[in-house]
């Protein structure tokens, strides 16, 4: 097919591109840069009107001038290649291949933005998740085809606990390949090579798909990326019959390449300066996560997200908590007394939990010990703080003890090692242990059966 080539590029601001005269364009159409040395850049369409097109450049527009580009319309949108080989690989934002491997011969081309999951269509999530990491599948259960994600703050150890969920994530018993897509937005170089060092070293990268876009490249390349990332895995679970889990960071620094593109476009801003449209264009994302009635696999999600000065009304966190089930929350004060990983179970929530746990999928005690858990431990923060303003003196014996328990969950129960995967049996084995700290008496939250099946009390 010819394509007509357009000479009429009327201004160029930001990354953007304006072009007078155009016909027969469609929104999201990509287009053909090419300058006069023979350098070409890409482009998508981004608006239509009349005969003008807004065209956004995906390298930048550094070079480009109004004399010399010729631009072309491919006819198609931003595509990506896919194949049974694709897994294994790591990509940059571009989709290009970028491990040094061979080029993937693709089965077929998928359009990034996906297609739209009829609502009915859709499977409840049912199935758990083992991450291997205590306070995440005791207390804030993942289940499969559930979106839940990380709230974490600068400084805090968010991409240790991504590789580390990556690593050990499964879905125990089930007979279904398991695969991991990971998604890296505005990260540094020095995380890059954290992520892709981490994923070759523990043989994680042989279930694994690695998209990689760093800070220096293109800021309208990150808006690629997860996009690329889910079609992806839409591949390989609806069409290879896998169990995917996407993770997806930094999506704040997803956020601010779309406020950039919204600024280059003089739209009128939202709060803090994001478009308007910020909690439709983060729906479109997280949205492409769940199950499909008679589908095998399915897809999970763990966005992650840092809060500018660790504040949880911010756009990006407060618009996240609306449209996914639950979130997971980093503590700065426990990262700063040294645990690891430092998650904050009181506030965190996982909203489809009861959906994955229980006899048949963990274990009959799975929910009683939870709800004991985050009581008791509640109890103890509380008399922790009444110690600071009354003394211990004032605590009672009972009081005393809640505050010995919540030590030892910090100590015991959220703390764990970067290596350390613990199954879900090791982690309930674990609550019981901190449960012979209290009197039989107070643990009111668990069913009489299985206080006499599992409780002892802990000497010392």
């Amino acid at each position: 097919m010819v394509f007509k080539e357009y000479l009429t590029v009327k201004d160029i601001f930001g990354p953007l591109m304006l072009i007078e005269h155009v016909d027969g364009v469609t929104y999201g159409e990509l287009a053909e840069i090419k300058l006069d040395g023979g350098q070409i850049r890409r482009g998508r369409v981004l608006e239509i009107a009349d005969s003008c097109v807004l065209v956004q450049v995906f390298e930048g527009t550094l070079g480009l001038g109004r004399d010399n580009v010729r631009v072309k319309f491919l006819g198609r949108g931003l595509e990506i290649g896919v194949s049974p080989d694709i897994v294994g690989r790591i990509f940059d934002g571009a989709g290009r291949a970028i491990d040094g491997g061979p080029g993937i011969i693709p089965d077929k081309k998928l359009n990034v933005n996906g297609n739209p999951m009829n609502p009915y269509a859709r499977d409840y999530p049912s199935e758990f998740i083992q991450t291997g990491i205590s306070s995440i599948d005791a207390l804030n259960t993942l289940v499969r085809g559930q979106k839940l994600p990380v709230f974490s703050g600068s400084g805090l150890p968010h991409a240790r606990l991504a590789a580390q969920i990556a690593r050990q994530a499964q879905v125990p018993g089930s007979p279904e390949g398991f695969a991991v897509v990971f998604a890296a937005m505005g990260i540094t170089f020095e995380e890059a090579d954290y992520f892709t060092t981490d994923f070759q070293k523990t043989g994680a990268i042989e279930r694994s798909v690695l998209f990689i876009n760093l800070a220096e490249d293109p800021p309208i390349e990150r808006l690629a990326v997860p996009r690329m990332a889910l079609t992806t895995a839409e591949y390989l679970a609806y069409e290879l019959d896998m169990h995917v889990l996407v993770i997806m960071t930094d999506m704040t620094n997803y956020c601010e390449a779309l406020r950039e593109v919204s600024a280059a476009r003089k739209e009128v801003p939202g709060r803090r300066g994001y478009p308007g449209y910020l909690y439709t264009d983060l729906a479109s994302i997280y949205e492409r996560a769940g199950r499909l009635k008679g589908k095998k696999g399915s897809i999970t999600q763990i966005p992650i997200l840092t809060m500018p000065e660790d504040d949880k009304t911010h756009p990006v966190p407060d618009l996240t908590g609306y449209i996914t089930e639950g979130q997971i929350i980093l503590a700065r004060d426990l990262h700063l007394q040294g645990i690891y990983p430092p998650i904050d179970i009181l506030p965190s929530l996982s909203r489809l939990k009861d959906k994955g746990i229980g006899a048949g999928r963990t274990r009959e005690d799975h929910a009683d010990i939870s709800n004991q858990l985050y009581a008791s431990y509640a109890r103890g923060k509380a008399a922790k703080e009444l110690a600071v303003i009354l003394g211990e003196g004032a605590l009672s014996p009972l009081d005393l003890s809640f505050v010995d328990f919540s030590d030892h969950f910090d100590s015991e129960f959220i703390q764990q090692g970067e290596e350390e995967n613990r199954p879900i049996g090791d982690t309930l084995d674990l609550g019981w242990k901190l449960f012979g700290l209290l009197p039989r008496k107070e643990l009111k939250r668990i069913h009489r059966k299985h206080l006499d099946k599992y409780y002892r009390e802990r000497k010392g």
